[in-house]
């Protein structure tokens, strides 16, 4: 059966880094495998239909841009089913971590298969385009439920949706991670206030994590994408033992298809300090996902 896809491909020649040599132990702790839609069917009520971009292509493209960790974020269109990832952790023989979605339904016995393949964290989307309503209830129970496995939260918002969560991050007991910088736009500046609010949440909250990632989806200038740099620099500032960074690849429902060497190029205006670079490639994701 042939799916008629709703979003392009990722770029499938993206450039090696030129701006600086990732170290041995290199992250891209956000990214994505898609079916292939044959093996693993996406759920019927997915709010997109991505190209099939598996565990083969993304393993070429972490070669070709030096990256030798990687961390996979369940993709909404998959839903609940975590074959794919799954699929994808066990066959990278330890290369890979995992970040599942889960329901009420997800009973002990698949939640420990999960953490010996190496999944370590649940995510949710609040965002409006993925057409999902997920109240604090429903994450706190499921968190709740991981609680014991050590995981952690991550979450995907909108940038006006973050300061309404207040609640939620105060009664969450696991370390938790908000995708893409909170999605905030590079036009709002440092001031807007959802990313006051961020940089409040991090700096005040030692379970708080943000991912400099996105930046495709931030800009309003384009590429090279300096226009989002501020926002990350200011991030990195205040937490950088708490900041990850990653590819976002494929690129789910961007609004233009980025070259992933730029964005790795991007991380050296994001941390011009090689140490603190490190850091936010090799030794934060050491610490939160636990590579065997």
């Amino acid at each position: 059966m042939t799916l008629e896809r709703t979003i392009p491909p990722p770029m499938r020649d993206p450039h090696p880094p030129t701006r600086f040599e990732p170290p041995p132990g290199a992250c891209d702790a956000h990214c994505h495998v898609f079916g292939p839609a044959h093996r693993f069917p996406f759920a019927p009520d997915r709010a997109y239909t991505p190209p099939d971009s598996g565990f083969e292509e993304l393993v070429a493209l972490h070669d070709r841009l030096g990256l030798s960790r990687a961390v996979l974020v369940q993709a909404s269109c998959h839903g609940a089913d975590n074959s794919a990832l799954i699929d994808a952790l066990r066959r990278a023989k330890g290369r890979l971590a995992g970040v599942a979605m889960i329901d009420e339904s997800t009973d002990v016995e698949q939640l420990a298969e999960m953490h010996e393949v190496g999944v370590r964290g649940i995510r949710f989307n609040f965002v409006r385009h993925l057409e999902e309503r997920v109240g604090a209830t429903k994450v706190l129970a499921l968190a709740d439920r991981v609680a014991s496995l050590g995981w952690h939260v991550e979450l995907h918002f909108d940038a006006e949706q973050i300061p309404r969560h207040r609640e939620l991050f105060d009664r969450l007991e696991a370390p938790f991670i908000i995708d893409h910088m909170g999605r905030v736009k590079a036009s709002g500046g440092l001031d807007q206030e959802p990313f006051r609010f961020l940089r409040e949440l991090l700096a005040g909250e030692e379970r708080a994590w943000v991912k400099v990632s996105g930046a495709e989806r931030l800009t309003v200038d384009g590429p090279p994408y300096q226009d989002v740099a501020p926002l990350a620099r200011a991030l990195i500032d205040v937490a950088p033992d708490r900041i990850l960074w990653g590819t976002d690849w494929p690129h789910p429902n961007v609004p233009q298809m980025p070259d992933d060497g730029d964005l790795v190029d991007l991380l050296a205006d994001f941390a011009p300090d090689e140490g603190t670079r490190n850091r936010i490639l090799v030794d934060n994701p050491q610490r939160l996902y636990d590579f065997g």
